[in-house]
């Protein structure tokens, strides 16, 4: 089976050992709406989009379908294989479109109604947590530096 999956036979003990977790009827298998949190307790970080995607060809739209740890192991296959595409660059340009003045600063009122408003959502609590120490006396954030802060986590 590794050989077929890319992971070795340990790694396969600790995905299925992680995806009994959240097993609560005792059937080998968990929701399918909780296939994003299983992937990222595996430390897998995919969107909901995407999470979206994965469980609707598994599943053919069953409402309230379970997956098994066969089916979950293919999802998690196609999360850790994505490459990551997105740049500092990529980041700093969306953000720049909000720079008015353009001395790469936005206010810091701007940049939580982006992250709570648009794209993967954030909660305020999450917001907070990143933002918090990096507004100057203006109440502006250095965008690029704070681009790079949060790619580096």
């Amino acid at each position: 089976m590794p050989e077929k999956t890319g992971f070795t036979e340990d790694q396969l003990a600790d995905f299925q050992e992680c995806f009994l977790l959240f097993d609560k009827k005792g059937d080998s298998r968990i929701p399918a709406k909780q296939v994003g949190e299983v992937l990222r307790a595996l430390g897998q970080n995919p969107t909901e989009s995407e999470v979206k995607k994965l469980v609707q060809s598994t599943c053919q739209g069953k409402v309230d379908a379970r997956v098994t740890f066969e089916q979950f192991l293919p999802m998690l296959q196609t999360v850790s294989s994505k490459q990551i595409t997105d740049t500092v660059d990529d980041f700093v340009e969306g953000l720049r479109h909000f720079d008015k003045e353009g001395n790469g600063r936005i206010s810091a009122v701007e940049l939580r109604h982006l992250l709570v408003g648009l794209g993967e959502k954030m909660t305020e609590e999450e917001v907070e947590i990143l933002i918090h120490g990096k507004e100057d006396a203006q109440g502006n954030i250095n965008y690029e530096e704070f681009v790079r802060m949060v790619l580096a986590q």
